[in-house]
């Protein structure tokens, strides 16, 4: 199978902007994780935000000088400095977006090098809001921020609630720089040729589900497997970018606890529990995604109530298992109408041993797509960043090939939304 480009970031040009929330002491570390990444990353700083993180630190983590205000009408530059940053980037990252820089982006004004560069880019921008809980909820601060959403060059990251610098506790946090990392290569993966991004999801509530079950043996061990739950989580976090409202039903994760903000997440144990939640879930779903690897047996009954001794525990492993319920089989069965359905399947073998695997599982669940992916292939699969493998349906089979799990998720998201529409559409 063809391997593309595992690290989307390598050699993409990124424009780091810090403005002034206390929250800036958090973006050196966002720089760095991108220089990390491989993208190439150049800093600008305003006035405010040169009070509380170092210009010298960025510069020094960015490899290259961080720009302030008084670069903006430098002599020596042979093109005005807002311009040529503005068509320099790729993509544009504001983190943190201070109220400041927010009602001056929103209103049109070129004050200072970082409001000039906004009004001239037009390349995708990634803004990650971050304020006191009184200054975010302020009627003029949200109406701001509302406005922003009329631009489709921009993916808007608002703030979380946690325990603020102020104090407060209440919303106003921003976003993991982890989060704002995933955004930003989700906006160089989504971005059209005219430099809009898809939200193509926007209106549509997806389902998802990730990583494994465990079925308890005894008070202390347990039955599971390696799935970590980055494919089912990334494909949420995609959604979610492109528009739509997600419901995330998990297992234990493996995981950056970042990756969950912003989404709607049902934290279960064991195939019963995920059962009961997507009962509760799907009637109300434009779309269900099965990512989790679900465990296939259980021991009949409850498990011990106690730690059994080690020779106690090998002898009860020869009582009876059964299997557990088939949960894409049952939400097959009772899915409303126009409702799309996407299944995962874990397969080893061949190229196409997976195929006729992936296909007769297809066949034999009733869903709409199926993702028959390779685990026993070196970096792909279970607990890795990579994937790839068959995306299958009534029309055939397409390889979609190995790379990133959220580049994969997005090539997921753009046939599954082309299902769904025709699906709702002859219901």
């Amino acid at each position: 199978m063809k391997t593309e480009a595992a690290c989307p970031l390598v050699g993409r040009r990124l424009l780091v902007a810090v403005t002034g929330s206390i929250a800036a002491v958090k973006t050196p570390l966002l720089v760095s994780a991108l220089i990390k990444a491989g993208a190439e990353v150049r800093c600008l700083v305003t006035p405010s935000a040169a009070r509380l993180v170092s210009p010298v630190a960025l510069a020094s983590l960015s490899r290259h000088r961080c720009y302030q205000d008084e670069d903006q009408w430098n002599p020596n530059e042979p093109r005005p400095l807002h311009i040529a940053l503005a068509e320099w980037a790729e993509l544009v990252i504001v983190a943190p977006l201070s109220a400041t820089s927010l009602a001056r982006w929103t209103h049109g004004l070129a004050e200072g090098l970082l409001a000039s560069v906004l009004l001239a880019c037009e390349r995708p921008v990634v803004a990650a809001a971050a304020m006191n809980t009184a200054m975010w909820s302020n009627p003029a601060v949200q109406r701001n921020w509302q406005e922003l959403h009329s631009d489709s060059r921009l993916l808007l990251l608002a703030p979380e609630s946690g325990l603020l610098a102020c104090d407060r506790l209440g919303d106003g946090r921003m976003v993991d720089p982890k989060l704002i990392e995933l955004a930003a290569v989700s906006g160089l993966l989504q971005v059209d040729k005219t430099g809009r991004l898809k939200r193509d999801w926007q209106g549509r509530r997806l389902l998802v589900t990730a990583g494994p079950t465990t079925e308890a043996l005894d008070q202390a061990r347990l039955l599971t497997n390696r799935s970590s739950g980055r494919m089912g989580v990334l494909l949420a976090q995609a959604a979610r970018l492109r528009g739509a409202q997600v419901d995330l039903v998990h297992g234990p994760l493996n995981l950056p606890v970042a990756w969950l903000e912003g989404l709607l997440t049902h934290p279960v144990t064991s195939a019963v529990e995920m059962q009961a939640m997507l009962a509760e879930l799907q009637p109300t779903a434009d779309a269900v995604a099965m990512a989790a690897a679900v465990a296939d047996v259980r021991r009949i009954g409850s498990a011990q109530a106690e730690k059994l001794p080690k020779d106690s525990f090998l002898k009860s492993l020869g009582q009876d298992w059964e299997q557990v319920p088939d949960l894409l089989a049952e939400l097959v069965r009772r899915r409303p109408f126009g409702q799309a359905l996407l299944g995962f399947a874990a397969l080893a073998g061949d190229d196409a041993q997976i195929q006729e695997l992936g296909e007769q599982k297809r066949l034999r669940k009733g869903c709409d797509l199926l993702m028959a992916n390779p685990i026993d292939r070196p970096g792909q699969g279970f607990e890795a960043d990579l994937n790839g493998g068959w995306l299958l349906s009534a029309g055939g089979s397409s390889c979609l090939p190995v790379t990133s799990k959220l580049a994969l998720a997005h090539q997921l998201l753009d046939a599954f939304l082309e299902v769904q529409v025709a699906i709702s559409a002859s219901s």
